[in-house]
């Protein structure tokens, strides 16, 4: 096949050329942030040019409404393979396109899709590319050469605490309205496997948080002014408020027995014991840093509802321990305490850590465990075939 491809800096791509290659498959690859847009005359125009060549299909991460209507001007199947979450471009109008196919990795948003008859979608795990992992773990390149990222326990993410962030713009909320806020935070961090903020912010909380800073729905989109707020302001809070309140807990724990790395872009001046490494390359050394870390931490946003997070999956393909909060996905890949280990709140993560890091024969052989089932049915050459398979054969 010869298959168009369609990125901006996306995770995973160099990754998709390389299954490509190895299924015997040419494509074509474009980079252009255009493809962010919900309607661009010079999206158009690109896609109009690229044309000239016949192409079998399109592909992207994550899915563009701009370039699904191109899809269906030219009568060519669009697969959006999706692993970002919350996603508002899923709820344009464009996703009943009948050349779509978007695969998505949270189950419980591919069923309220599924619900609404929208049968363009499909439920898929995301995939890793163990070939390349090996291949890198192998060896050492000599641009990481004076890094260590040997530790005991490790984070790699977003701690959210960048200035200026969306909540942070709430100015001048009547104290109610704070409460309230404080009030349902405080419940959800407790909750693990269900976020419920969305059905908790009433009209009256809406009006204020309106008053404050203004959002709008797309125009050619069916989101909510509540899913906005709650997955854009109030689910990414959450992950600042949680990520900080389990690492201080290791931190006054563990920090002075064990090694805890912080791989983050912005200063943690609030962690004195945890090493913060600043911002880490996807490709060139979070391998390095999964793969050396006796126990890789995964802090999942509270938008992916049921999903298994791309760290995740990284953390096993790259043959590292995965401790994680409780996603109910994880039970569709992995058996927990054979293969991975789920936290249930900050002291079960706390008592978890303390225990795996002691056994030392039990750890490795569930990193090993979980590396095997990543590397059977979760790469992307499995993850294409199966998707080309529904794609030209459904």
């Amino acid at each position: 096949m010869n298959i168009l491809l369609f990125e901006h800096n996306n995770f995973g791509m160099e990754d998709i050329c390389e299954t490509l290659k190895q299924m015997g498959h040419q494509y074509k690859r474009i980079s252009t942030i255009l493809i962010y847009e919900r309607v661009s005359a010079e999206f158009d125009q690109l896609f109009e040019e690229a044309m000239n060549t016949h192409f079998d299909c399109v592909f992207t991460f994550n899915y563009s409404p701009v370039l699904s209507n191109n899809c269906k001007k030219y009568n060519i199947p669009y697969i959006a393979f999706v692993y970002d979450s919350p996603l508002v471009a899923l709820y344009s109008y464009t996703i009943i396109n009948p050349c779509n196919y978007v695969f998505i990795f949270d189950k419980a948003l591919y069923e309220d899709f599924k619900k609404e008859g929208i049968n363009t979608v499909y439920y898929t795990p995301l995939a890793v590319n163990c070939d390349r992992l090996i291949r890198q773990l192998s060896q050492t390149p000599s641009q990481i050469l004076n890094k260590d990222f040997h530790c005991d326990v490790s984070f790699v993410g977003s701690m959210y605490n960048e200035k200026h962030n969306l909540f942070e713009r709430f100015k001048n909320l009547p104290p109610y309205v704070s409460g309230y806020l404080d009030a349902i935070m405080d419940a959800q961090l407790k909750v693990y496997g269900y976020f419920f903020i969305e059905e908790l912010l009433t009209s009256n909380i809406i009006e204020e948080l309106q008053k404050s800073v203004p959002v709008k729905p797309n125009k050619d989109g069916v989101e909510t002014v509540s899913y906005l707020y709650a997955n854009y302001f109030i689910a990414r809070k959450l992950a600042n408020l949680e990520r900080y309140s389990l690492l201080s807990e290791l931190s006054a724990k563990l920090g002075k027995t064990y090694n805890i790395h912080l791989y983050t872009p912005n200063p943690t001046p609030d962690l004195p014991l945890i090493s913060n490494k600043g911002e880490i390359d996807y490709y060139n050394e979070c391998p390095f840093a999964f793969a050396q870390s006796r126990i890789n931490l995964n802090i999942s946003l509270r938008s992916i509802r049921t999903g298994i997070p791309l760290r995740a999956m990284d953390i096993c393909g790259a043959g590292g321990f995965l401790m994680t909060n409780y996603q109910a996905d994880l039970y569709d890949v992995f058996v927990p305490d054979e293969d991975i280990a789920i936290y249930e709140s900050k002291e079960d993560l706390v008592n978890k850590c303390s225990y795996y890091l002691s056994h030392e024969s039990q750890r490795t052989q569930m990193a090993a465990n979980a590396f095997g089932k990543v590397k059977e049915k979760h790469t992307f050459l499995v993850r294409l075939n199966e998707i080309f398979n529904i794609v030209f054969n459904s």
